[in-house]
């Protein structure tokens, strides 16, 4: 039994009450007496499997694709484009406006004729900074800038 290999996220323990070897899952502390077959997952501690964000794109020279609805050719600087999500930040903040208003008129997805709202999507379907950024947020909570390769955002979990 020494050469017996125990999928990562496994531990054998014994039992001190029946003497049998048991496998615990390092993350969950679940245990369960057949050897496991495959690695153990962390527990969903990141809460939901789906949420429901609006967002607002700018996009710079340097995005996947410089160009929108708005815009055909984008030329501005990526720190361009972050001044102007900062502003915008600083206009949903301060209360002056909210992102569904300023994402109709200013985003650079197609989501803005929806307010920047993209529907409910669950883990792998953005980018991973969007995704990171928005499953840690809760609802209600407005993050900082979020660059990924489409260009920078704010984003609001709305569910």
């Amino acid at each position: 039994m020494a050469d017996e290999h125990i999928p990562t996220g496994w531990e054998k323990r014994l039992s001190r009450s029946t003497g049998q070897y048991y496998y615990l899952n390092i993350y969950t502390k679940e245990s369960q007496w057949d050897a496991p077959t495959s690695p153990a997952e962390p527990a969903n501690e990141s809460g939901p499997d789906r949420i429901q964000c609006s967002h607002l794109l700018v996009k710079h020279k340097d995005s996947r694709r410089p160009s929108s609805w708005r815009e055909e050719n984008i030329v501005r600087s990526k720190e361009e484009a972050l001044d102007m999500i900062k502003t915008y930040r600083e206009q949903i903040t301060s209360g002056k406006t909210n992102l569904p208003d300023l994402a109709q008129k200013y985003s650079d997805c197609s989501s803005a004729r929806r307010g920047g709202d993209l529907g409910p999507f669950g883990r792998g379907a953005m980018q991973k900074p969007f995704e990171d950024c928005a499953f840690s947020l809760k609802i209600g909570e407005l993050s900082d800038p979020v660059f990924t390769a489409s260009g920078v955002h704010l984003i609001l979990r709305t569910s």
